[in-house]
């Protein structure tokens, strides 16, 4: 049998590998064609639901895996998305060139936290309160260096478009811009997938089952939370130029905490933390749940308080664990070999 065989023996190793991002892609592929995206609305929900799930997955890696819980996704999200704006307009540049700066500076921010966290050996808690004064203190920034942000009203923001796709598909800008959301989205679920299966991945969960033992046999504990959280911070930084650019506009509000860091780690803890359908499942999960308690007017925060009590008592270890725990029991084993016996042909 050749190496490029796979563990059935039928498929490559790589189509076996990756089945997981195929599922992506086809999820991601079908959505416009089951939701009507003939109007802007829909359109901005479906982006909203592929920003959230970025943000998911990027806390997973920091979170999830590396118990660095990140409370200033907002605020980094708003550093890329600032960073690029601003320097494209100084600059007299199209935010294509300055977009990779956002995941620089990002980046600068998760090295330094990470860092100092891992080095002073710090708790999940003391992060996490760490990480939520960094998010007040940017939030200010925002606001206050006025000159530069705009301040409380913001910035208009709407370069970074695909004309060339909108030109030769002759699709609108906003599906152009789904569709670039859609590809970023694969690519940060790809690099996630590609983390887990390699040596970071057993690295990961070697040091937060415990540190002292890690370090004894050898692991680099600083220097793995560290990749940890550079990664999740760069992938948050580029979500946020990204997120601007779906609404068209940069202000403060959009990158606070409630805005922001609230509902990703709802999103996650939700869909199933240390999963990798978890982020997509719970930000599908809980944009859907927001557009539908839109009618609730002043009710809508009880009411979605209401419901996340429920789901959170009902899928206590999250969604996608509960699934893959009831899809495993024998009855429903019973019950798929039992159809599979009644269609043997289909």
């Amino acid at each position: 049998m050749s190496d490029q065989t796979t563990r059935s023996g039928i498929l490559p190793d790589a189509v076996v590998e990756f089945k997981d991002i195929a599922v992506v892609i086809g999820v991601l592929a079908v959505l416009p064609i089951i939701f009507d995206t003939t109007g802007t609305y829909q359109l901005r929900l479906l982006n909203q639901f592929l920003v959230f799930a970025a943000f998911a997955v990027a806390l997973n890696i920091a979170f999830g895996h590396t118990d660095q819980l990140f409370l200033f996704v907002g605020a980094v999200a708003g550093v890329g998305a600032y960073t690029t704006a601003i320097l494209a307009d100084i600059l007299g540049l199209t935010p294509w060139i300055t977009f990779p700066l956002a995941g620089v500076a990002a980046g600068i921010i998760g090295l330094i936290v990470s860092y100092v966290a891992a080095r002073r050996k710090m708790t999940v808690i003391v992060i996490a309160i760490l990480t939520l004064s960094i998010q007040m203190a940017i939030s200010e920034i925002f606001v206050g260096a006025g000159d530069i942000t705009g301040g409380t009203t913001g910035m208009p923001f709407n370069g970074l478009e695909i004309p060339i796709l909108v030109d030769a598909i002759g699709i609108s800008p906003q599906m152009a811009t789904y569709y670039l959301l859609a590809a970023f989205l694969t690519i940060v679920f790809l690099l996630y997938k590609w983390m887990m299966n390699s040596k970071y991945g057993l690295a990961f969960k070697a040091i937060r089952q415990d540190e002292i033992a890690s370090e004894a046999v050898g692991i680099n504990v600083i220097k793995y939370k560290v990749v940890a959280g550079v990664t999740a911070a760069v992938i948050i930084g580029l979500v946020g130029p990204l997120y601007a650019q779906t609404e068209r506009y940069i202000f403060p509000a959009m990158f606070s905490f409630q805005a922001v860091d609230v509902l990703v780690l709802i999103m996650l803890v939700l869909g199933g933390i240390r999963t990798f359908y978890g982020p997509l499942f719970g930000a599908a999960l809980i944009i859907y749940i927001n557009h539908l308690l839109e009618d609730a007017g002043q009710w809508r925060t009880a009411v979605l308080g209401a419901l996340l009590i429920v789901l959170f008592i009902y899928f206590r270890e999250g969604m996608v664990p509960k699934v893959e725990s009831f899809w495993e029991t024998k009855s429903v084993q019973r019950i798929v070999s039992s159809i599979s016996k009644r269609f043997p042909n289909q």
